[in-house]
């Protein structure tokens, strides 16, 4: 779990980082190639190459869905919904990683499946703005973001479930980046404009996402996915809802409602609570 609260911290920051400097000054596709090539590069150097190839596909995999085809879905989706919009329909994260957990387990376990739509609740509560008419098209590319990063966070849990290793998990984790860049070197070759940082601010913000907002980010929120179990897991991917309306409020003063953003968050941490204290002390008693 410290795993995820700090990577909930660190991506709160992340987020208004590029709302603030990034976000319609520089090309997103441009954005995300240079977030996960950097990444690449950090943990190039700890790679080991001999893993079993099945392995060493799945992390690719996990890479390109959790982090390629994620991005596309997700930037595609600012130009059909307005912004808050987008924010609402991220909140079903929870719902699909209890869901596709239990599929590959080939099980259901309904306590899994309420904390997690009560954290959606909860950032509901928070982020509910109010909708347009039309939304719907906006609504399915937003899920389809939503179902790749679940896949992504759930399968890399898996596939270390399955493959256990002594070795420290980021000797393997450079191939999770090496499947992100296979789809998003293609996307900016195909997709991409010519906006490019134009500031010392701006690369240097594109630096800091690369190498800590993806690099380090991303390996400690699998690496703390792989050490909780699929509850916690879920809750935390709205987390970051409070977390990042508070670092925006504090920091860039941006408007926000508190009464709702307390309300929202204590029902999230609620759901944590209910999920570590009530289910995983029934399944200890249960094997007892």
């Amino acid at each position: 779990m410290p795993y995820l609260v700090f990577v909930t911290l660190l991506w709160a920051f992340s987020f208004s980082l590029i709302g603030v400097y990034l976000a319609g000054a520089v090309d997103s596709y441009f954005s995300v190639l240079s977030r996960v090539a950097l990444a690449a590069l950090l943990f190039a150097p700890f790679l080991r190459w001999r893993q079993p190839p099945r392995l060493a596909l799945g992390l690719m995999a996990c890479g390109a869905l959790q982090l390629g085809v994620m991005y596309l879905f997700y930037y595609q989706s600012f130009l059909l919904l307005t912004v808050p919009e987008v924010l609402i329909f991220t909140v079903l994260t929870p719902v699909y990683v209890t869901l596709i957990y239990d599929l590959l387990h080939r099980r259901f376990r309904p306590g899994y499946l309420f904390t997690a739509a009560l954290a959606v609740l909860g950032a509901l509560v928070i982020r509910f703005d109010g909708l347009t008419d039309d939304y719907l098209l906006g609504f399915a590319v937003v899920q389809g973001a939503n179902l790749c990063f679940a896949l992504g966070q759930v399968g890399y849990k898996v596939l270390l479930e399955r493959y256990p290793a002594d070795e420290p998990q980021h000797k393997r984790f450079g191939y999770f980046y090496l499947g992100a860049l296979l789809v998003v070197v293609p996307a900016w070759l195909l997709l991409g404009g010519d906006r490019y940082p134009a500031t010392t601010l701006q690369w240097s913000v594109l630096l800091w996402l690369g190498l800590g907002a993806s690099g380090l980010g991303y390996f400690l929120w699998n690496k703390g996915a792989t050490r909780v179990n699929a509850g916690a897991l879920a809750i935390m991917n709205n987390a970051l809802v409070p977390a990042g309306l508070l670092v925006n409020l504090l920091i860039w003063n941006r408007d926000a409602d508190l009464p709702r953003l307390a309300l929202g968050g204590a029902i999230i941490l609620a759901s944590l609570w209910l999920n570590e204290g009530w289910f995983s002390t029934s399944k200890v008693s249960r094997k007892g």
